[in-house]
């Protein structure tokens, strides 16, 4: 398969799971400053949320900049990559109709766990497609920014059963570290391969 079909098969299950976010939220009925305070904590949740999405996408892109091939593997590989983030905007919403609840917080950072995982199975996989002196494997190095993801995605899982609040921190905090994109690919990668 060639992978700018993976890639733009990807980009249109992001897109779609982007809009449900957004037509998960609800308008107020009053039309004053007021009527928008109860939504602070929902946009707030949304923000995050689609700043995830918006990682994964960015991260996504450049790691296929990468790949020369694609193998069944990879394919079986980025579906598991877009099966969690699909759960993303429903986790999202339950977290919001819940204010914060240590279930619903811990099961969002459950699904960023199961993300960051299947990330790094794909990553993997274009690697051992690649093999281990392929450009994606100079280029993340031993990615640690990927392996601090994990621990502090499941440090926050189990932290969310006695403080959500500080679990969700933690979701903000490992977005923060995302939040610019990784130049590591583009350090490795010509200007004219893109």
């Amino acid at each position: 398969m060639n992978k700018y079909r993976l890639e733009a098969f990807t980009d249109g299950v992001i897109a779609i799971l982007i809009t449900i976010m957004i037509l998960e939220m609800k308008v107020p009925h009053e039309s004053d400053w007021a009527a928008l305070r109860p939504l602070v904590p929902v946009l707030l949740t949304y923000l995050l949320s689609f700043i995830y999405l918006g990682i994964y996408w960015n991260n996504h892109h450049h790691m296929l900049q990468a790949a020369s091939t694609v193998t069944g593997g990879i394919l079986w590989a980025n579906l598991h990559l877009l099966f969690w983030l699909s759960l993303i905007p429903e986790t999202t919403d339950w977290v919001d109709e819940t204010h914060y609840a240590s279930v619903p917080t811990a099961i969002y950072g459950l699904v960023l766990l199961m993300a960051g995982f299947a990330y790094r199975v794909l990553q993997e996989l274009i690697i051992r497609s690649q093999g281990r002196s392929s450009l994606l494997k100079r280029a993340v190095g031993r990615d640690w920014k990927g392996s601090l993801s994990l621990v502090a995605y499941a440090t926050a899982v189990a932290v969310a059963f006695f403080n959500p609040i500080v679990a969700a921190a933690l979701y903000v905090l490992v977005a923060l570290l995302w939040l610019v994109p990784d130049r590591r690919i583009e350090r490795i990668f010509p200007r004219e391969r893109e």
